[in-house]
């Protein structure tokens, strides 16, 4: 009832005769675009047949009095489901739809009462104030809230990236089924057998390409037959290395028509080549014809299969963990998002950006690792050093660099391992492969310890409460400052107070053989991985505990830092 009510008004108002005349000039040529003329027309039809349940808006000249803008706005209101309670949209897209079309349709009307040279100058005054309105009153009235609405909905929805694992079964399912489907199209070319192979070649050309399904679906005949298959200039050769230039030779590049009229490129491997070869060699056997203009089209019709369908359908067969996740949209945000891993340059992203049909910008905006990811892995790091008053100790790291273990507990006032002079020495002991550098090494250390008083031997010298231990003295002075004694600072081999000690060549071998590379790239290791240096040392490291690995580490590094600083001042 409703279906034929519409079309009934669509058919009594020139004005949205007017409007799909105006889509059809500027999209007729295609005919993919005519449902979308259709859905046009239609949208401007259900709010008219709405608003005259009002009584106030009889016809769409209605729409431009500028007395009646108000009702327009309930109108449209009403069409997209608007709550007044919740202020939210059922169709949000809806309402701003209707809002683009009105817009239009007044320039349409304006347009053709000055090529008419309509002498109804009240009418023309109503359009200019009417448009006057929607530019500044329809932004608070409608579309601000539908924007919203529409970004809302989008909030603490699952990110579904496709897994690898999934990936690869799809392709190893197409590399499986292609030769049985080639073989059956020659021996039998018929309806059945060409439709199978088109959509497992459409399938795979946009899994390979990671192309907009779309694009590659409505791919017309003669951008494959009139391809370029020139090889690539010699003067540009030279440029290329080794592998490039084969990998020039291996595929071959057509370039089609996609988002905003952007040209953008498909590459083919042989392999899909012989496939669609194939499909062109055995069109008009299958019953396709010759007024289909596109590669992958339907038997028996002008219309093209459908890329969505294709890969619901491969996926499915191909025996995928989450189907739901192999689309086109989805492989395209895969591939961007996980090309932040590779630390591209900017102009390789361009490149990337280029290939996909992206805008640089957007690409950027919204194809980076997600935010969530982002604020989980990175923002967390720096909450957890705040809150557990350790921010310090990470003094001129990056986000990248901060390693912090969310389970660690940090005790109060612990210090550390080892004063920063006993760092210094014994990274002089390891360095110096001779006496003499030794002396030279600690004569700097000499010069950089306060001159106020003599040096005060470190506790941690004391070990004859350690039977077997062969620690080397620490000679330097200790640039520490003095503190009072407690009874917490007594020596206790049985407590953690015994951290005091001076670290033995075997206890600094055993730490640098498993951490060598976090000192070097300035990372603090987390508990896990102070346990497991532990383990892969354990006689060495009996008697130390993964807090004073952890620290001994960090000092390291902090000492490694102080002499780049010296060098660069």
């Amino acid at each position: 009832m409703h279906q034929d009510e519409v079309t009934n008004i669509i058919k009594e108002e020139r004005s949205i005769l007017r409007l799909g005349e105006h889509l059809y000039a500027k999209h007729g040529h295609d005919k993919t675009k005519h449902e979308y003329i259709r859905q046009k027309m239609r949208e401007i039809g259900r709010l008219i047949r709405q608003s005259r349940k009002a009584g106030r808006l009889k016809r769409i000249e209605d729409f431009y009095v500028p007395s009646n803008f108000n009702f327009v706005v309930e109108a449209v209101k009403n069409v997209a489901g608007f709550d007044e309670d919740k202020n939210m949209y059922k169709t949000p897209s809806l309402a701003l739809k209707l809002g683009h079309t009105l817009k239009k349709i007044a320039n349409i009307l304006e347009c053709e009462a000055q090529m008419a040279e309509s002498d109804n100058e009240e009418f023309l005054k109503n359009l200019e104030r009417s448009r006057s309105l929607y530019e500044k009153k329809w932004d608070v009235c409608v579309s601000s809230r539908a924007l919203q609405t529409l970004e809302e909905g989008k909030w603490n929805t699952p990110q579904l990236l496709p897994f690898t694992e999934d990936v690869k079964k799809m392709h190893m399912h197409i590399e499986n089924c292609r030769p049985e489907y080639q073989s059956r199209l020659k021996n039998d070319p018929q309806k059945k057998n060409w439709s199978k192979l088109a959509n497992l070649t459409l399938c795979e050309v946009i899994l390979f390409n990671r192309r907009r399904e779309g694009e590659v679906s409505k791919m017309p005949l003669s951008a494959f037959t009139l391809r370029d298959t020139s090889g690539v200039h010699s003067d540009l050769a030279q440029g290329l290395s080794e592998l490039e230039q084969k990998l020039c030779q291996h595929f071959q590049r057509i370039e089609i028509r996609g988002k905003r009229n952007r040209k953008v490129p498909i590459l083919l491997t042989p392999d899909m080549l012989s496939s669609m070869e194939l499909l062109i060699a055995h069109r008009r056997a299958c019953g396709v014809p010759d007024e289909n203009p596109f590669f992958f089209s339907r038997p028996e019709a002008e219309t093209h299969l459908r890329g969505s369908d294709a890969i619901r359908q491969i996926a499915r067969e191909c025996g995928a963990k989450h189907p739901e996740t192999l689309s086109s949209t989805k492989l395209r945000k895969h591939i961007s998002t996980l090309s932040t891993v590779l630390n591209l340059k900017d102009n390789e992203m361009d490149i990337l950006a280029n290939f996909l049909g992206h805008d640089i910008r957007v690409h950027r905006q919204y194809y980076r690792l997600p935010e969530g990811t982002l604020e989980l892995a990175k923002v967390s790091k720096l909450l957890i050093a705040l809150e557990q008053g350790r921010l310090s100790d990470f003094s001129g790291m990056s986000l990248d660099q901060i390693q912090i273990d969310p389970n660690e507990e940090v005790r109060a006032a612990m210090d550390s391992d080892l004063s920063e002079t006993e760092i210094d020495s014994s990274f002089c002991s390891m360095s110096s492969a001779s006496s003499s550098s030794k002396r030279r090494r600690e004569t700097e250390l000499d010069s950089d310890a306060p001159k106020t008083g003599p040096a005060r031997p470190n506790r941690g010298q004391q070990t004859s409460d350690e039977p077997g231990s062969a620690e080397p003295a620490t000679t330097g002075p200790s640039r520490s400052k003095p503190r009072r004694e407690t009874e917490s600072d007594s020596y206790d081999p049985k407590t953690e107070t015994s951290k005091r000690r001076s670290w033995s060549l075997a206890e600094v071998h055993a730490v640098e053989k498993t951490l060598m590379h976090l000192i070097e790239s300035g990372k603090v290791p987390g508990k896990a991985e102070c346990v497991a240096c532990i383990k892969a040392s354990p006689k060495a490291l009996e008697k130390r505990s993964w807090t004073a690995v952890k620290f001994y580490v960090k000092n390291r590094i902090a000492a490694i830092q102080r002499k780049s600083a010296r060098r660069i001042y």
